[in-house]
C-alpha cells in the first residue's frame, strides 16, 4: 500500500521528507540572479548626465521589466516552494488537484513571460549603442541577465511537463475516494440487501 499516491504525492498525513524535496527542480534561483543582476548594474550614468540610464538600449521599459519579473517570479516560486513542502500534508484529493492545476497553469504562464523576457532584452542589448556606455559597464550583468531569462523558459517548461506528470497520475481510486463517506453510511450500504428492479 505504500505505492499508492495522489496527484504525485503519498497518503496523506506522510512525513516530510527533506532528500525528495530538495532534487525538486527549483525556479527560486535564476529570478534571484536576474533580479541582482539588474537592479546592481543594470544601470548606468555618464558623467555628463544627472539621472541613470538602462544599459538596455537606455529603454527604462526593459529594466523595469526585468526587475518586475524577478521579484513577482520570486515570490511566487517562493509561494509554490512553500505548498511543496505542505502538499504531503494535504488530504482532500481535490485540493490536491487544484493545487497541481495552479501548479500547471502558474507555471505555463511564467514559461511564456520568461520568452517575453529573454526576446525583448536580447533585443534591446543587440540595438544598444556603443557611444550610450563606452566603459562597457555592466556588460557581464546583462548578458546574465538575458542568459538566465532564456534558461529560465525552459526551467518553468520543464516544471509545468512535471506538473502535467502529476497530474496524470491522478489519484488511485480505490485508495482515494474524491468524496467523503461516513464509515457508518458505508457499513449501512454494505449491509443492505440488493434492491430488484
Amino acid at each position: 500500500m505504500d505505492g499508492f499516491q495522489a496527484y504525485g504525492a503519498g497518503k496523506a498525513g506522510g512525513a516530510f521528507d527533506p532528500l525528495t524535496f530538495i532534487r525538486q527542480p527549483q525556479t527560486v534561483l535564476f529570478s534571484i540572479v536576474i533580479l541582482g543582476c539588474v537592479a546592481n548594474e543594470g544601470y548606468v550614468n555618464r558623467p555628463e548626465e544627472v539621472e541613470e540610464f538602462c544599459i538596455f538600449n537606455r529603454n527604462q521599459n526593459a529594466c523595469n521589466y526585468a526587475v518586475s519579473m524577478g521579484t513577482l517570479c520570486f515570490l511566487c516560486s517562493t509561494g509554490f516552494l512553500a505548498l511543496d513542502s505542505y502538499f504531503p500534508q494535504i488530504t482532500g484529493v481535490k485540493d490536491r488537484k487544484k493545487a497541481v492545476m495552479a501548479d500547471i497553469g502558474v507555471s505555463a504562464l511564467w514559461s511564456v513571460v520568461w520568452f517575453v523576457g529573454f526576446c525583448f532584452l536580447a533585443n534591446q542589448w543587440q540595438v544598444s549603442k556603443e557611444e550610450d556606455n563606452p566603459l562597457n559597464e555592466g556588460a557581464d550583468a546583462a548578458r546574465a541577465t538575458i542568459i538566465f531569462s532564456f534558461f529560465s523558459v525552459f526551467t518553468w517548461a520543464v516544471q509545468c511537463l512535471l506538473a502535467i506528470h502529476r497530474f496524470k497520475l491522478g489519484a488511485d481510486s480505490v485508495i482515494f475516494n474524491q468524496d467523503y463517506i461516513d464509515p457508518n453510511q458505508q457499513e449501512a450500504l454494505d449491509e443492505a440487501p440488493p434492491t430488484e428492479e
